[in-house]
């Protein structure tokens, strides 16, 4: 029986190279915890399962892996849930590079009963990219239950939860998520957990380095992005009522610093484009007859 106490967890598509990479550095992981890997290949065209075939059969700990075929990483991510065995769940994306201490920082975060999510730092690998999805900050941060967590507050490359945790809430909403038009699918996910009555932490010692690529060129289609998903995440919200409030209050500060121009008035069309696609999402969900 497998006595994993974490499962670290990523999922993967078509970035055979980039995975190799990845996953050299999650060997060099030590730790005397007991902990397995979860790999999902998420529709992968390339080399990918060789990759996989060969990088399992070189180490000693457990490697598990997943084929899931349905557009999306949430579906796969949800797969994984499923089958873990861990405690504990801890999630990086294949563009990332874990430390050799990786297992071991993630189980001391969850040494204080109180926190049931975490994110950790997220440094640039490469200088030349451009400085965005990451989260330098090297100052602790808690986070009380029934918490709005601002998207980009902790990251999706490198965050964790207690598994009970995330199996309450329903794990990864289906309609965001790599793989659709909508991002945000970590920051949902910890929102959801925060309006669930735990408490999170963002901690600086948990660091993986993210290798994402991505240059100046290409800064304003991923704000754009971004904004689409956060759009949608903020109607989501709205329209539970258990978060409305909290959520009405947010849009409202973000409307007043448009007004300041502090945010610049374009990120209010895109944040708009994104309510609008997941709206569109919904009707087709109620209108559309069940395959």
């Amino acid at each position: 029986m497998n006595d994993a106490k974490i499962s670290l967890i990523l999922s993967t598509k078509d970035r055979a190279d980039q995975l190799k990479l990845c996953l050299d550095h999650i060997a060099q992981i030590h730790s005397r915890i007991p902990w397995e890997l979860i790999v999902i290949d998420n529709g992968s065209t390339d080399h990918t399962a060789g990759v996989l075939e060969i990088f399992a059969a070189s180490v000693s700990f457990s490697v598990i892996r997943l084929y899931e075929a349905r557009r999306g990483r949430s579906y796969g991510l949800n797969e994984a849930l499923r089958i873990s065995n861990g405690e504990i769940v801890a999630f990086v994306d294949d563009d990332c590079y874990v430390t050799p201490d990786h297992i071991d920082q993630v189980a001391k975060v969850f040494t204080d009963q109180k926190i049931g999510f975490a994110g950790g730092r997220v440094e640039l690998f490469d200088p030349t990219d451009y400085p965005m999805t990451i989260a330098t900050s090297t100052e602790m941060k808690l986070f009380p239950p029934f918490s709005v967590i601002p998207g980009g507050e902790m990251l999706g490359a490198n965050m964790m939860f207690r598994r009970s945790v995330i199996n309450e809430v329903g794990g990864f909403d289906v309609d965001f998520g790599p793989g659709t038009p909508l991002v945000a699918d970590d920051t949902d996910v910890l929102i959801r957990a925060s309006f669930s009555g735990w408490w999170g932490v963002y901690t600086p010692d948990a660091v993986v380095a993210h290798h994402h690529g991505r240059k100046a060129k290409d800064a304003v289609a991923l704000a754009r992005k971004y904004c689409n998903g956060s759009g949608a995440l903020n109607l989501k919200f709205v329209l539970m009522r258990k978060t409305r409030l909290h959520f009405l209050k947010a849009c409202y500060w973000y409307f007043l610093g448009i007004a300041r121009r502090k945010y610049p008035i374009k990120t209010l069309f895109w944040e708009i484009e994104g309510a609008a696609r997941y709206c569109a999402k919904r009707a087709r969900r109620y209108l559309l007859p069940a395959t």
